[in-house]
């Protein structure tokens, strides 16, 4: 009798009487207040624990190491180092970076565009400024966004230049690794063991975010 008293006591007066609380109503009201947090797609890399670190450090070793063999391929090219140019067909002796791999190993649907452009001013000076300019960006890991992008053409161009692939019926090593250097970009690779920071932090980079 009391509480009904009560009750018509509140509602005279504009307040109403909370209703009485259920087991499952308390459970849905906890769980609402202990949601755990979402992660985001760059959670594993961005947090302190040992995991994340080991994570950073070798998509930092993969970044270097894929520099290593753009900046390599380039010196090689260039001076004829004897590995896979000899000194003879040196881009400094008036060897064509192109003419051996377009000219003579293009196989495919593409063929008669590659050998037409084998060992021609234009592609060799494109194709040796994108292995020095990638493999320079990997290896300082300064203006990834853009070395990403060039090197997954480059690797997408060469791959079409070999078609079909002799060990695969499409796939080969050119895609995994324009597939990897996307990766490396989209982590932020070039911050642990590079200078990515401090070339994000410059005011060209920061006008121009693309630069990054």
């Amino acid at each position: 009798m009391r509480r009904n008293v009560s009750a018509m006591v509140n509602i005279a007066n504009g307040h109403e009487t909370p209703a009485p609380t259920t087991p499952v109503d308390q459970t849905r009201r906890d769980t609402a207040n202990h949601r755990l947090p979402t992660a985001g797609p760059d959670t594993a890399l961005s947090g302190t624990g040992s995991a994340a670190t080991a994570a950073r450090y070798l998509l930092a070793g993969i970044r270097l190491a894929l520099g290593w063999i753009f900046l390599w391929a380039f010196l090689d090219k260039l001076f004829g180092l004897g590995h896979s140019t000899v000194a003879a067909k040196a881009w400094i002796n008036d060897g064509s970076p192109t003419a051996g791999f377009l000219g003579k190993s293009a196989t495919g649907p593409f063929t008669g565009f590659y050998h037409s452009i084998a060992g021609s001013a234009v592609a060799d000076a494109l194709f040796m400024a994108a292995l020095l300019g990638i493999g320079v960006a990997l290896l300082l890991g300064i203006g990834m966004r853009i070395a990403a992008g060039a090197g997954a053409l480059l690797m997408v161009l060469m791959w079409t230049a070999v078609l079909p692939p002799s060990s695969n019926p499409f796939m080969d090593d050119h895609l995994i690794y324009a597939a990897v250097l996307v990766v490396l970009a989209l982590l932020g690779a070039g911050n642990t063991l590079g200078l990515g920071r401090w070339w994000a932090a410059t005011p060209l980079v920061r006008r121009n975010t693309w630069l990054t």
